[in-house]
C-alpha cells in the first residue's frame, strides 16, 4: 500500500484522535463523539505530491458534552499528536448517532409507561416491540423542551421474533425522549387504527405458501485470469481510468483525483444530503422528514457486501472504519465493492462489403450499500470505457405504512393491503460535483436545444439548434431541468481546446430530477432550500461541504447553499462546485409491498468534445 494524503482514516488514528482530545481538553466520560474524520489537505498539496513526500494528517472531530448538551469542533494534528484548535457550537446539535439508536430502542421497550401504552393497545410481549427514533426539525420541537437534544419515535411489532416490526405500525402512538439522558419526555397518543391482518412478511419462513422458483438455472461470471482493475491501498486503476477512493462518517463513499488517460476529469465526487420527505400531514407522518445525510451518516448506516448476493464476478472489497460515540474505531468490512461487468454492446456497425465490426461495452463499477432504518440505499458509481460516467442509486426496502379505519384511506397514499395505505414521499439526493475538467479553472455552460420557426429558410419546420450559455455568477448557477429543450450543463475548461477548436468539456446528463412541490414557507424548505433548483453552482470552498449546513439535526433554517450563494460570486473560469439535485419521486405501488422492488435512478457526466473521436475506437474485438 502507497500512502496518500487522501487516504481514510485508519482505526489507529482514529484512537490517536481520542487519546490528544483526552489528553489536552481534559475529556471525561461525559463526552460523545458525533464525528471524526479526515480534514482533507489543500487541492494544490494534493496535486503536488509524488509517492515518498512527507504527509501531514489532520483530523476534523464534532463532540458534544452530556451534561450540558453544549456542541464544540476540533481540530487534531495527528502528524504532531497535537490539538490545533476547538470552539463551542451554540445553537447546534450535532449528527444522531447509531449508538442513541439502539440505547433508546433498549431503554424505552424497558419503559413501564411505554408498556402499559402498549398494554392498552394489546401488546404485552415488549420482545417483539421495536422503538425506531426519529430527528427533529426546529419548527416540531416543544417549546418547553427548546435547547435539548431530543428526538421523537415510532413504534413498530413484530409477530415473531425475527420476522418484519414494519409490517405493523403502531398508529397514533409516539414517544418524544431526550437523547443525552436517554429519558422518556412524554408519550402522545392520538389514537390512532388497529391492526388490520395484513401479509407484511418477506422472508421465506414467514411468507405463506412460501415456495422458491425451480425454473432459474445458475449464472456464473468468471474472469480466469484475474479482472482487469489495479487496486494500491486506496488509488483504483482500470483502463484509461484513474481515482482514489475514500471514506467518511457522513458521506459513506466518495471518489477523489478522477482521471482518464492521465487527464483531470473531477477532484471529488460524493453524496452530500438526502431529504426525504413524507407528504402526509396526518399525525403518524405529519413529523417525518428524514436528513438521512447530515442527521445520520450514511457512513455509519453503511453495511458489509456479500459475494453472490449484492456484488457477482471477480470482486474486490476495500474495508472502511469509522467509530462509535465513544470515539473507540469500529470496522466495516468489506464496505466498498469494486468490479467489472459486460454491459452489451459499445458500438457496432455492419457494412455490406466490410461486414460487421462490435465491440462490447465493459464498465468498472464501484459500490457500496446503506440501510436507513426501514430503507437501503444501493449507490453504483460506473466508469465506461468511452469516458462516460454513470451515478446510479437503487432504492429497496420496506415502506413506512398505516393502517385505516373503515372503507376510506387518507387521501396522501396508496392503499397496499387490508386498511393499510403507505403515503407519497420523496427522496432528494444532492450530488456534490467538485470538478477539475482538464485542469482547475472551469466554466459550466446551460445547453439547449431550441426550435426555429417556420420560415423561407426553414419551411418544413425541421430546424433546431444548439443553444450555449455560460453560467458567469452564483445566481445564473441556480439551474432548474427543462424537459422540453432537454436543458444540460457542461463543465467547460475554456484555456484547453479540442481539434476543432471547442473547449474540452464534460456534460452533466441530467436524469431523475423531481420537482420539490414544496411551498417556499414550508418549514421543511426552509431547512432545505437546495430542494428549490435542479443544480446550484458554486466556486471551490473547503469549508462549504454541506448544502442544509454543517447542523442539520434541529435546525431550523438552510445554513448552506442559500447562505453562501448571496455573495453571487463569481464562477466563470475558475475552480466549480456542482451540486446536483436528483431522486424518486415515490407514489407507492402495491407491488411495493410487503418488500420494494429496486427503483433506479442515475445521472451521467459525458465527455463533450473532451476528446478529439471515439476514445473506445482501440477496444479489442471480444475472443470467441
Amino acid at each position: 500500500m502507497t500512502a496518500h494524503p487522501l487516504d481514510p482514516l485508519s482505526a489507529a488514528e482514529i484512537s490517536q484522535v481520542r487519546e490528544i482530545l483526552r489528553r489536552d481538553l481534559r475529556m471525561d466520560d461525559g463526552w460523545r463523539y458525533a464525528s471524526i474524520e479526515l480534514r482533507e489537505p489543500a487541492k494544490d498539496v494534493v496535486r503536488a505530491f509524488r509517492p515518498g513526500d512527507a504527509i501531514t494528517r489532520e483530523a476534523r472531530v464534532v463532540l458534544w458534552h452530556l451534561p450540558d448538551g453544549a456542541a464544540y469542533t476540533a481540530l487534531v494534528s495527528l502528524t504532531d499528536d497535537v490539538l490545533l484548535g476547538s470552539r463551542g457550537e451554540p445553537g447546534h446539535q450535532p449528527n444522531a448517532t447509531s449508538d442513541e439508536w439502539h440505547a433508546v430502542d433498549d431503554t424505552m421497550r424497558k419503559d413501564s409507561r411505554v408498556a402499559e401504552a402498549l398494554a392498552a393497545r394489546g401488546v404485552t410481549d415488549m420482545d417483539l416491540v421495536l422503538i425506531d427514533v426519529w430527528t427533529y426539525g426546529a419548527h416540531l420541537i416543544p417549546e418547553r423542551y427548546a435547547g435539548r437534544r431530543i428526538g421523537w419515535c415510532d413504534i413498530w411489532l413484530r409477530e415473531h421474533r425475527t420476522s418484519n416490526p414494519y409490517a405493523h405500525p403502531v398508529s397514533g402512538l409516539k414517544l418524544v425522549v431526550d437523547l443525552n439522558t436517554v429519558e422518556l419526555l412524554e408519550i402522545e397518543d392520538t389514537g390512532g387504527a388497529a391492526f388490520p391482518p395484513v401479509q407484511g412478511e418477506y422472508t421465506p419462513e414467514f411468507v405463506p405458501g412460501y415456495q422458491a422458483r425451480t425454473d432459474r438455472k445458475p449464472l456464473a461470471i468468471t474472469q480466469p485470469d484475474g479482472p482487469s482493475f489495479t487496486i494500491d491501498g486506496h488509488e483504483l486503476r482500470w483502463q484509461g481510468w484513474g481515482m482514489r477512493i475514500g471514506f467518511n462518517y457522513r458521506e459513506g463513499l466518495l471518489l477523489h483525483r478522477v482521471e482518464y488517460a492521465g487527464r483531470s476529469v473531477a477532484h471529488r465526487m460524493s453524496f452530500a444530503e438526502m431529504v426525504v420527505p413524507y407528504r402526509d400531514p396526518t399525525p403518524d407522518h405529519v413529523r417525518r422528514t428524514a436528513y438521512d445525510i447530515g442527521e445520520w451518516g450514511l457512513g455509519f448506516m453503511t453495511r458489509s457486501l456479500m459475494l453472490g448476493c449484492d456484488c457477482l464476478g471477480e470482486i474486490r472489497y476495500l474495508d472502511a472504519v469509522l467509530h462509535d460515540s465513544s470515539g473507540e474505531p469500529t470496522p466495516i468490512p468489506n464496505a466498498i465493492c469494486v468490479h467489472e461487468e459486460d454491459n452489451g454492446v459499445l458500438w457496432k456497425h455492419v457494412d455490406d462489403r466490410a461486414g460487421a465490426e462490435v465491440r462490447r461495452m465493459r464498465r468498472l463499477v464501484v459500490s457500496t450499500h446503506v440501510t436507513v432504518a426501514n430503507y437501503e440505499y444501493l449507490v453504483y458509481w460506473r466508469f465506461y470505457e468511452d469516458g462516460s460516467i454513470e451515478c446510479e442509486v437503487r432504492a429497496t426496502g420496506i415502506m413506512v405504512t398505516t393502517p385505516f379505519e373503515g372503507s376510506t384511506a387518507p387521501p396522501y397514499g396508496t392503499v397496499v393491503d387490508t386498511q393499510t395505505y403507505a403515503p407519497i414521499h420523496q427522496h432528494f439526493i444532492v450530488a456534490r460535483l467538485d470538478m477539475e475538467v482538464d485542469g482547475p479553472y472551469n466554466t459550466v455552460v446551460m445547453t439547449e436545444t431550441e426550435q426555429l420557426p417556420i420560415d423561407a429558410a426553414n419551411p418544413y419546420g425541421l430546424a433546431l439548434t444548439q443553444r450555449s450559455v455560460p453560467l458567469r455568477t452564483e445566481a445564473e448557477g441556480k439551474q432548474d431541468y427543462r424537459w422540453e429543450t432537454q436543458r444540460a450543463w457542461k463543465v467547460t475548461n475554456p484555456g484547453r481546446r479540442n481539434k476543432v477548436g471547442t473547449p474540452v468539456a464534460y456534460k452533466l446528463v441530467p436524469g431523475a430530477a423531481i420537482p420539490p412541490m414544496l411551498d417556499h414557507s414550508s418549514p421543511v424548505f426552509q431547512r432545505a432550500q437546495v430542494l428549490g433548483h435542479t443544480l446550484w453552482v458554486t466556486p471551490f470552498d473547503a469549508e462549504e461541504r454541506w448544502p442544509c449546513g454543517e447542523f442539520v439535526n434541529q435546525s431550523a433554517v438552510d445554513e448552506g447553499l442559500p447562505k453562501w450563494t448571496r455573495a453571487n460570486r463569481s464562477i466563470e473560469n475558475t475552480d466549480v462546485v456542482l451540486w446536483y439535485v436528483f431522486g424518486i419521486h415515490h407514489v407507492p405501488r402495491i407491488e411495493d409491498w410487503p418488500i420494494m422492488p429496486a427503483d433506479t435512478v442515475s445521472f451521467w457526466l459525458k465527455p463533450t468534445g473532451f476528446f478529439d473521436f471515439n476514445p473506445a475506437l482501440d477496444v479489442a474485438p471480444t475472443d470467441h
